[in-house]
């Protein structure tokens, strides 16, 4: 049984690609060009918010604009939850999970909107302030492990006795490089970047929110 299971949050804890969608779409169309599929950015995300906008910029082949981050962080700041919610099941593993085991939450969102999205959804309750890392805190992002590895030993749990569960191959990436556990969820709209042919042998896979109950 692990000791402590840290959390990604968009793809694995909510489901927030319509609302990142719709943010990325609103900027591209501001500056000329024609919006992307939803599908199409969900595979862009992951790596932080500049990443994801120079991402879409290159997928529609016009230049960025040097405020273009800025401008994306004002829409999807102004739209953050408007069809963001937690995955079906989440609430309920939580409670599960969080009665034997430490939680925790690593991504590269910035901390602001993450605390806000765990806030509104009634999430919060089940993370410490201090169990919280988001991507543009004092440690690099995922898939460096510092995050992870401060979120262990702040825990006072062994890696060995760590999980971290994410949707994406950045997820995957990072758990590796920390000599941790990982826990890869089916249903995120990350997983489709996953190179499933190089998983090992004690890497996990669920395919629903409720099957983490069983970590």
């Amino acid at each position: 049984m692990f000791q402590l299971i840290v959390f990604d949050l968009d793809g694995t804890l909510i489901d927030s690609r319509r609302d990142l969608a719709n943010a990325t779409n609103a900027l591209l169309m501001e500056c000329g060009a024609a919006p992307l599929p939803e599908s199409r950015i969900g595979r862009l995300v992951g790596d932080g918010a500049a990443t994801l906008v120079a991402r879409a910029f290159d997928a529609s082949a016009i230049p960025q604009p040097p405020d273009a981050l800025d401008r994306f962080l004002r829409i999807y700041g102004d739209h953050l939850l408007d069809h963001t919610r937690p995955y079906p099941g989440i609430p309920e593993a939580l409670e599960a999970l969080g009665r034997r085991s430490r939680l925790a939450v690593l991504t590269n969102k910035p901390l602001a909107s993450t605390r806000r999205i765990l806030d509104a959804l009634a999430l919060a309750p089940h993370f410490p302030d201090d169990a919280v890392i988001g991507g543009d805190g004092p440690f690099p992002r995922k898939p460096d492990p510092a995050g992870l590895q401060h979120l262990a030993e702040h825990a006072g749990v062994p890696l060995s006795e760590t999980v971290l569960v994410g949707d994406s191959a950045i997820d995957w990436r990072t758990a590796h490089a920390a000599r941790a556990a990982v826990c890869l969820v089916r249903y995120g709209f990350g997983f489709d970047s996953l190179p499933l042919d190089q998983l090992g042998m004690e890497d996990r896979i669920v395919d629903t929110p409720l099957d983490l109950i069983g970590l």
